[in-house]
């Protein structure tokens, strides 16, 4: 998912697509290349991502950063991508890559899930404008398969909807990261990392609203509150609502200081 100016669509590699366009595609075992775009990959995770993949594998969003990700900093960027580590071997290939194909296909993060399709996001009016576009690498042969689909149609057979719609969501803060927020703190500083914990380790940020002054000091909807201590997605969001209102100084329906 990439966050642009509505004036940047041009640059964008791919064909795009109608909402009501037909493509050609399918993978499956016999397809010549199945399971070569799963090696060397740079495969960006977003924070739900996180979750379903830490969830599958029944551990901690911070044990799952620590052991599955290269977290970095580019320059000129002000918050940090999230890279999926692949496996040390001599393909590098996807660490959830098996012979049988892939081990955590259900919970595959969104861009695996979206794949032939990237998505590019821009806001307009305050509504996200959400564009598409056909991009099989060179050595894919899934355009010869002849199975022929729509944007919609696709997003439900890879069952992408709400993958997708977290993924925008993600993507309206990362375009508030494009001006740098930090000041003289930089982006290590203390509130930095809080802004990193409220993204991508859901289950740390629950510990710090449920065991700390948060919700003494914050009005969160009360719908939201009873979620908290159970609802993973409930919890992210309030992280991004966060971001928004300590970074950024926007207040959402979903927090606002008390008093």
């Amino acid at each position: 998912m990439k966050y642009i100016k509505n004036s940047d669509t041009a640059h964008i590699p791919g064909r795009p697509l109608a909402e009501n366009e037909h493509f050609s595609f399918g993978c499956h075992p016999g397809v010549e290349c199945f399971n070569q775009c799963c090696r060397n990959l740079n495969l960006y995770l977003y924070p739900y991502d996180v979750i379903r993949l830490k969830n599958r594998l029944e551990i901690s969003s911070g044990e799952f950063v620590e052991t599955y990700t290269h977290v970095v900093l580019r320059e000129q960027s002000h918050f940090p991508h999230v890279l999926l580590a692949m496996a040390e071997n001599s393909e590098n290939t996807c660490p959830f890559l098996t012979d049988e194909g892939c081990s955590i296909y259900a919970d595959r993060p969104q861009t695996c899930r979206a794949y032939p399709v990237e998505q590019a996001v821009y806001f307009e009016e305050g509504r996200p404008m959400l564009l598409h576009y056909f991009r099989p690498p060179d050595f894919c042969h899934g355009p010869e398969q002849k199975r022929y689909w729509t944007v919609k149609s696709w997003e439900s057979e890879q069952g992408a909807g709400f993958y997708n719609q977290m993924a925008v969501e993600w993507a309206e803060i990362m375009g508030l990261f494009t001006q740098d927020p930090w000041g003289e703190e930089g982006p290590s500083g203390q509130k930095a990392r809080m802004a990193f914990m409220a993204a991508y380790n859901v289950d740390d940020f629950r510990r710090f609203v449920l065991e700390s002054s948060f919700l003494a000091r914050f009005r969160v909807k009360p719908d939201v509150r009873l979620k908290l201590a159970h609802d993973d997605v409930a919890m992210l969001r309030l992280g991004l609502a966060w971001i928004k209102l300590a970074v950024f100084g926007i207040r959402t329906n979903q927090l606002s200081p008390k008093g």
